[in-house]
C-alpha cells in the first residue's frame, strides 16, 4: 500500500513556522515600499492633502519632541560632565563632543523613536480603522490603490517633516544642554558652542538618517494598518505592531547607516 502524499510531509516546527511568517511579512512590506515609491512618482495628490499630513506629522509633534529632546540634552550633558570630571578637569570640549554625537546619531535616532510612538501609532490606527470599516475595500472597488491614497501623502509629509523636526528639536536639545553646562559646570556659552569636531561626514550621515527614518515610519505603519484583521481588537494590535516595527526599523537603519558612514568618511 502506498502512503498518502500528505502523510509523508515533515511536520513544521515552531521556528520554521515563525521564519515563514517573517518572510511572508517581509515580502508584503517590500510590496508596500515599492508601491509607495511608484505612486510617489506617478500618482496624483488631492489638493491640500500633503499639507494636512505635514500639519499632523510636524506641527502636532513639535512640542512633544522638543520637550523630550530638551530633557535628553540636559541629562546627557550632566552625565557626560560628571564622567569627564573624573578623568580630566577640562570641559572645554563638552559642547563640541555633544554636538557631534547629537548631529551624527542621537538627534535623528531619538527623535525618530519618539515619532514612531506618536506618528506611527496614529497612521496605523487611522488606516486600520478604515480597513475594518471596509472603506479600503470601497477604494479598491473604485479603482484606487489604497497605498496611493492613504500611504503616499503620509510618506511625503513624514520625509519632509522628520528632517525639520530633527533639526528643530536638536537645537532645543543643544540649547538645553548648554544651559545645564553653564549652571552646573560653569561652562560659558562661548566655550560650549564649539563646532570644531563637526565635519561633513557627520552632517551627511545625520541627514541620511533623517530621510531614512522619515521614509520607514509611514511605510511600516501603513503596512501594519493595511494588514489589520478583525474589529477594534485588530486595530489595537495593528497600532502596537506599528510602534514596535517602526522602532525596530529605526534601530536597524541606524546600524546600517552608521556603519556605512564609518566606512565612507573615516
Amino acid at each position: 500500500m502506498s502512503a498518502e502524499p500528505h502523510a509523508m510531509e515533515r511536520p513544521q516546527g515552531p521556528a520554521e513556522v515563525a521564519a515563514r511568517r517573517v518572510l511572508a511579512d517581509a515580502r508584503e512590506l517590500q510590496g508596500v515600499f515599492l508601491r509607495t515609491l511608484y505612486w510617489t512618482a506617478k500618482g496624483r495628490r488631492e489638493p491640500g492633502e500633503v499639507a494636512r499630513q505635514c500639519f499632523e506629522v510636524g506641527y502636532r509633534s513639535a512640542f512633544f519632541l522638543s520637550v523630550t529632546m530638551g530633557f535628553i540634552g540636559m541629562i546627557l550633558v550632566f552625565q557626560s560632565g560628571l564622567q569627564l570630571l573624573r578623568v580630566v578637569p577640562d570641559l572645554t570640549l563638552l559642547g563640541a563632543t555633544f554636538l557631534e554625537l547629537l548631529v551624527r546619531d542621537l538627534g535623528p535616532t531619538i527623535a525618530a523613536m519618539m515619532l514612531a510612538t506618536r506618528v506611527g501609532a496614529g497612521i496605523a490606527a487611522e488606516i486600520g480603522s478604515m480597513v475594518v470599516t471596509e472603506q479600503v475595500d470601497a477604494l479598491r472597488m473604485c479603482g484606487v490603490d489604497p497605498v496611493d491614497h492613504l500611504v503616499v501623502p503620509r510618506f511625503i509629509a513624514s520625509v519632509v517633516m522628520t528632517a525639520a523636526l530633527v533639526m528643530f528639536s536638536g537645537l532645543v536639545s543643544f540649547a538645553a544642554g548648554g544651559a545645564t553646562a553653564w549652571f552646573v559646570f560653569d561652562v560659558q556659552p562661548l566655550t560650549y558652542i564649539n563646532l570644531s569636531l563637526l565635519d561633513r561626514g557627520d552632517l551627511i550621515t545625520g541627514l541620511l538618517k533623517c530621510v531614512a527614518y522619515g521614509a520607514a515610519i509611514p511605510i511600516v505603519s501603513g503596512w501594519c494598518g493595511l494588514t489589520t484583521r478583525g474589529g477594534s481588537e485588530g486595530v489595537g494590535s495593528a497600532t502596537t505592531s506599528a510602534v514596535v516595527n517602526s522602532s525596530l526599523a529605526v534601530i536597524m537603519l541606524d546600524l546600517v547607516i552608521s556603519g556605512a558612514g564609518f566606512v565612507v568618511f573615516v
